[in-house]
């Protein structure tokens, strides 16, 4: 009777996750893994909140894995993981959506059609995806609560947002000021400098030097500009005080043009004349003729040369064009000077019309315009194009500009040393990311702009008097309705912006101020609006925060990760996380962006159906990304994991249930299997490998070293099938009749059984499927899973048991797999079939405790190798000739000019000085120590061996061919076609057959008839007969003759 259902090596993955994704969610297994755990013992896990206007792409993938792992992980370390999932619901992505399907542009557009009418429109449709998210995520196995997940549109998360900007204005980090900022004209908003730095690209822009003349002097000043928009406001010229500028004429020229003197050559041309040098400080002051005149008599103090610390001439012509608009040096400079800014281009990036040739044209649009009037009044000296890094707005992909604004600002700066003090504590992976990116970003961190003139979004609770102008921050829905009397239930602006309140200080009337905030400080509140603190769960988040774990993209140290700790630092002067995994981009396959229009990559739902989670999730973990680093996404990647990780395992579990089937033996048997100590050395050596890799996976686990874990579980599937299994065969073969066979036949069982369970509670956070497969059919479906324990991922994970693991075992084994290797190695170099038994290997190492392990493994190398004697030296001098070589690179500067004479003494060392070397002495060349890896050593074989090398270790094979070791290898060909035929035949393993071999070929004959009770054994034949006679039978070229087998099954 079986006891186990069969499981077929050609599974299907996907159509098994399928069955394992309807089990989980019938038997409530997430749920019940979180439950099952004490309130006590939380690990804390932060989830970034994606936006939900477009569908998941594998850069969430990517991430979700990640986050799906590590709380799984800890859950089955014994940790309650709550894992709430959240939606980024407001502000510009989903504001862009709606002006394109409401056929709306900009905010007078949606002005005129209602704000609210706008705002309940997003409202609406943010939630679009949600469902399709919900499937895909579902699909990749992650476990995420979506029930009770949270929403930045949610009045309790808005509300906890206005308690920590109302924190932030008791601490007195909140101030209001009119700065030059990052401005993106297709949203009408100002952004953070930190938003700005998302998305440089390298563009080709016009590059102009304009003509300014002196007014009563004779002299022109030259300026150099990549934004011509900007000349229609420019409103002075600044210069180094300290630098030097020169009088010049050109060649061919008689205009004396000033410009800075380190660049003066490359304005001018090496043949430019200079008539004098003069100071930056003897021209402040000097007036200049304006390019346009549109602001001659509203800035009469205009258009002069200013000096500026910025001005630099590492480029342009020294002399720097400032138009106080739309430069932060340029404003400040102004500033200073007592100029004022213009505001001559309004918020959808247009001229207004104080600028009259060009009023209404977008600013990016009129360039040509403005070059070509500027070359009409002869004012160009010259016009190029350069290739430089701009910013564009990361959410509409258009260029942004900088412009003056009014904002409210977080003083981030006067927090700046906390932060880094606070980064410092933070546990990065990889550590580079946190030690040398953000660092640096934080060392230059500037005040952050949160305010956002848009309307979808959380608005900013400032109530302005309009009579004194005095602010009143409003820190909680139940203060408002205390000031308002009334109750208010949504404080979208919409609802609120009619909400007028008695000024407390004169009486007046109290608006509120018409920004809502940058959707960065929503999700920077994250850690206390998903649970509506502090107005819930007050002592839980407090007993609870920091976050022990997130997750998210590179793209993150300049977003989520970067909010998140301004926000904390500022509130609680703590961290807001204590480890952080940071991922890579994921790329298409040729390198480039990802793009939905160019089709360019293969739909992640697409991949998920062809191959299953698993091997998505297996590929994705075990390649760069997961050290921050780029992927280009291969489908054969995904593919490959499934060909060298997934089959390999299912195939070691069906080789398990099809020979434990065979033999009737059960779990139940596990009572009388016999005790570590009396099983064979390969099952100790397994179950040390399987507690090593307990070891090491919880080393690395706790690490969030992620990317060393599927290393280590790919070299186990490869201990366990290509050695444990394969030179177990033999056992799970052996005759139930005879006791000693049997009882290694029960050790076997037990150790493989064993080991796959384990193996599977050790998979469960990486391969959730795989694992609950195995743990399914080898524990629930027999009936040994407890109630508790109905799913593997409601087990503990493995501990390592320190009593199992033989160390030096495990080293012996690994160095005989090495010999194994590289004799195979030799073999296949040399063409010698490993059926064919070879006469003897040698092998050479220098150290007695290698050598002692070969002797040993002697028995298992020789059968490996297919061979009838290991021999095992200290020296290889019988075998080879040695010669040495100077490694150039190590020895080059150590010798320098001496280098040939030296290289000339090394050639001349000989085995003497290399066994001195080898036990890690030196000897003298030129009066230098050299060592072993000063040298590059070059080993020639003598006589017939063959020879393969590995540092201090040499393989050498006598590939002399006796006739007797000819017949055997005639007898283990012969044997392979026999299992080959029996495949055929779709034979079951415990069939016996009748066996007829007919061969030309006489020595075939005789070494079939020398070794026919092996032939018998191996095959189970029960009869074997011989002969020549070929007539009628189709035969193959074997050995020196015609070969042809006939098998029948005779039981």
């Amino acid at each position: 009777m079986s006891v186990f259902r069969p499981i077929s090596s050609s599974i299907s993955f996907p159509q098994e996750e399928h069955r394992i994704l309807k089990i989980w969610k019938e038997g409530n297994i997430f749920q019940r893994s979180v439950e099952q755990r004490s309130d006590t013992d939380r690990f804390v896990f932060y989830d970034g909140p994606p936006f939900a206007t477009g569908l998941p792409h594998y850069g969430h993938l990517v991430a979700s894995t990640l986050k799906d792992i590590v709380p799984r992980y800890w859950t089955m370390r014994g940790k309650k993981v709550e894992r709430r999932f959240g939606w980024d619901t407001h502000g510009l992505p989903i504001e862009m959506l709606m002006e394109k399907k409401l056929g709306l542009s900009g905010p007078t557009s949606i002005q005129a059609y209602g704000v609210d009418k706008f705002n309940e429109a997003c409202r609406s449709n943010v939630l679009t995806f949600t469902q399709e998210w919900e499937q895909v995520v579902t699909r990749l196995g992650r476990w995420v609560d979506f029930d009770n997940d949270y929403k930045t549109m949610d009045p309790s998360f808005m509300e906890s947002v206005w308690w920590v900007f109302s924190e932030l204005w008791k601490k007195g980090l909140i101030y209001q000021d009119f700065r030059v900022m990052p401005f993106s004209w297709r949203l009408s908003t100002a952004l953070s400098n930190f938003e700005a730095n998302m998305d440089y690209r390298d563009v080709q822009d016009p590059a102009i030097t304009a003509k300014m003349p002196l007014v009563d002097r004779d002299e022109t000043l030259l300026i150099w500009t990549t934004t011509p928009w900007t000349l229609p406001s420019n409103l002075a010229v600044a210069v180094g005080a300290e630098l030097d500028y020169v009088r010049a004429k050109k060649e061919g020229d008689d205009t004396i043009y000033i410009v800075a003197k380190e660049r003066v050559k490359s304005v001018l041309g090496k043949k430019c004349t200079i008539l004098s040098t003069l100071k930056g400080s003897e021209l402040v002051g000097c007036r200049y003729q304006p390019l346009f005149d549109y602001f001659t008599t509203e800035r009469p103090n205009a258009f002069v040369v200013i000096a500026s610390d910025h001005v630099t001439t590492g480029d342009g012509t020294g002399l720097v064009h400032m138009a106080p608009d739309f430069g932060e040096d340029d404003f400040l400079a102004c500033k200073a000077a007592g100029i004022q800014v213009l505001q001559s281009v309004d918020d959808e990036g247009n001229f207004k019309s104080s600028v009259r040739d060009f009023a209404g044209q977008n600013i990016k649009a009129a360039d040509p315009a403005i070059i070509r009037m500027l070359k009409e009044h002869g004012r160009i000296f010259k016009q190029s194009t350069v290739q430089h890094s701009y910013p564009y707005c990361w959410r509409s992909g258009q260029p942004l500009i900088y412009k003056a604004v009014p904002a409210l600002f977080v003083r981030v700066e006067s927090i700046r040393e906390k932060m880094v003090e606070h980064n410092d504590s933070i546990h990065w992976v990889p550590d580079a990311v946190g030690s040398r990116r953000f660092s640096n970003w934080l060392a230059d961190a500037r005040d952050w702009n949160i305010s956002r003139n848009r309307f979808w979004g959380t608005p900013i609770p400032l109530w302005k008097c309009t009579s004194c102008e005095a602010e009143i921050c409003v820190g909680s829905i139940a203060e408002l309705e205390e000031r308002v009397g009334q109750s208010v239930a949504d404080i979208h602006p919409h609802k609120i912006d009619g909400l007028t309140f008695s000024c407390p200080h004169c009486g007046g009337d109290a608006k509120r101020i018409s920004d809502v905030f940058d959707c960065w400080f929503e999700s920077g509140s994250m850690p206390y609006a998903q649970d509506h603190y502090p107005f819930e769960k007050k002592d839980q988040f407090e007993a609870n925060f920091p976050a022990q774990f997130i997750a998210e993209g590179l793209d993150q140290t300049r977003g989520w990760f970067y909010t998140l700790l301004v926000l904390s630092t500022a509130l609680f002067d703590r961290p807001p996380f204590q480890n952080v995994i940071v991922n890579g981009m994921v790329l298409a396959e040729d390198g480039s962006k990802m793009s939905k229009s160019k089709q360019n990559y293969p739909p992640p739902q697409e991949v998920l159906e062809e191959f299953g989670a698993d091997a998505l999730r297996a590929y994705l973990i075990n390649s760069p990304i997961v050290r921050a680093e780029p992927l280009r996404f291969q489908k054969s990647g995904v593919r490959d994991v499934v060909r060298s990780t997934l089959l390999p395992l299912v195939n070691a579990w069906s080789f398990f249930t099809q020979y434990a089937n065979l033999d009737g033996w059960s779990p139940a048997d596990l009572e009388n299997a016999p005790s570590l100590e009396h099983r064979g050395e390969l099952d100790r050596w397994l179950l040390s490998m399987l507690q090593s890799l307990v070891k090491e996976v919880n080393d690395q686990m706790e690490g969030d070293y992620l990317y060393n874990v599927i290393p280590h579980v790919l070299a186990f599937i490869d201990h366990l099938t290509n050695w444990y299994i394969r030179r177990s065969r033999k056992r799970f073969w052996s005759s139930n009749e005879d006791p000693i066979a049997q009882a290694d036949k029960a050790s076997a069982y037990a150790t493989l059984y064993e080991t796959l369970v384990t193996f599977s509670k050790i998979l469960a956070p990486v391969l959730p499927f795989l694992s609950e497969s195995m743990y399914q059919h080898l524990v629930v479906e027999t009936g040994c899973a407890s109630e508790d324990k109905t799913s593997v991922h409601l087990c503990d994970y493995p501990e390592v048991e320190t009593i199992k693991i033989d160390v030096e075992l495990e080293k012996e084994v690994a160095l005989a797999r090495q010999v194994v290797r590289m004799g195979r190695a030799l073999r296949e170099k040399h063409k010698l079939k490993t059926r064919q038994p070879l006469q003897s290997v040698t092998l050479v190492h220098h150290d007695i405790a290698v050598r002692t392990a070969f002797s040993n493994q002697s028995g298992l190398i020789a059968e490996e190798l297919n061979v009838k004697e290991v021999r095992i030296e200290a020296s290889d001098a019988e075998l080879t000739e040695v010669h040495f070589k100077a490694n150039f690179k190590r020895l080059g500067r150590r010798f320098g000019r001496n280098m040939k004479q030296a290289a000339a003494e090394i050639e001349k060392l000989g085995r003497d000085e290399w066994s001195v070397l080898q036990s890690g002495g030196s000897v003298q060349i030129l009066e230098q120590d050299i060592v072993a890896e000063d040298l590059i050593l070059r080993r020639e074989a003598k006589n017939d061996v063959l020879i393969e090398t590995e540092d201090a270790l040499l393989v050498a094979l006598d590939s002399e061919l006796t006739p007797n070791l000819i017949a055997e290898g005639y007898v283990r060909d012969l044997i392979r076609m026999i299992q080959n035929e029996r495949k055929e035949q779709d034979l079951q393993i415990s069939d016996r057959i009748a066996l007829q071999v007919r061969c030309s070929d006489a020595a075939v004959r005789a070494a079939v008839e020398s070794h026919k009770e092996e032939i018998a054994t191996q095959v189970l034949a029960s009869s074997i007969s011989v002969s020549d006679e070929l007539t009628g039978l189709q035969g193959v070229d074997f050995a020196q003759g015609i070969l042809a087998i006939q098998v029948t099954r005779v039981s």
